[in-house]
């Protein structure tokens, strides 16, 4: 699924550290800034339990809500935002971490409904980017000393286990994951093309949708993983 930010397509499982960084994309709604938009929703969605009463073709304008809504909460916030909807399993995209929002078929109800829905849904995804921004800190070492021995494995063994959790271990949810690992990366201050790379190297298909991956799993991919930020690259 693709999404405009200006001339530039947005592909959230792309996307780096940069432009989903909550530090550099401070995000506050307010009451009135939040009626606000919730007024700019609803007339983009349809009245999904009336269409519901009739023919399945009569279904389709409720998928084609969602790319509106996205392009309204991506040039409101920026290209974070694109991943309000990147839901547990198979959604409308397949291995987030979201929960509030299941797909479009099953999400949309009334416009008012379906308006406060996509802002838990937005809520709930940058409430996870903040998450991760806050253990990115707490697994950096400390500027004045190198990091502890093994350091590097427990840090890539939490971020696994944490994204396995949230998204359930479910469809996809691997990508989501080596996603994480490079943005632990980029926050080390590697650049985005070379956290790609060690992860792939370090993951080198390990993990597999719908299974959460065991503890010989882990430390395998978390000892390449670190072996390849202590190589020169």
């Amino acid at each position: 699924m693709e999404v405009h930010e200006g001339s530039q397509k947005v592909r959230i499982g792309e996307l780096p550290w940069a432009a989903v960084d909550p530090d550099r994309h401070p995000h506050r709604l307010g009451e009135r800034e939040t009626a606000g938009l919730r007024a700019l929703i609803e007339p983009l969605v349809p009245d999904a339990k009336a269409l519901h009463k009739r023919r399945w073709v009569d279904r389709k304008p409720v998928w084609d809500a969602i790319d509106p809504v996205t392009d309204l909460l991506v040039d409101r916030f920026g290209s974070w935002a694109a991943g309000w909807n990147w839901t547990v399993g198979e959604g409308d995209r397949d291995g987030g971490v979201v929960g509030s929002w299941c797909c479009a078929l099953h999400s949309v109800s009334t416009p008012a409904d379906t308006a406060g829905l996509v802002l838990e849904a937005l809520q709930e995804w940058r409430d996870w980017l903040e998450e991760l921004a806050a253990l990115f800190a707490a697994l950096t070492p400390s500027a004045s000393r190198p990091p502890e021995p093994g350091h590097w494995e427990q840090a890539c063994r939490r971020l696994v286990t944490l994204v396995a959790d949230r998204s359930e271990a479910q469809s996809g949810w691997h990508g989501h994951c080596e996603q994480v690992l490079s943005w632990f990366l980029a926050h080390q201050g590697l650049p985005h093309d070379r956290a790609r790379e060690i992860v792939t190297a370090a993951v080198d298909n390990s993990f597999e949708s719908w299974r959460a991956p065991d503890q010989r799993v882990i430390t395998t991919v978390s000892s390449r993983f670190a072996r390849a930020l202590q190589t020169p690259g």
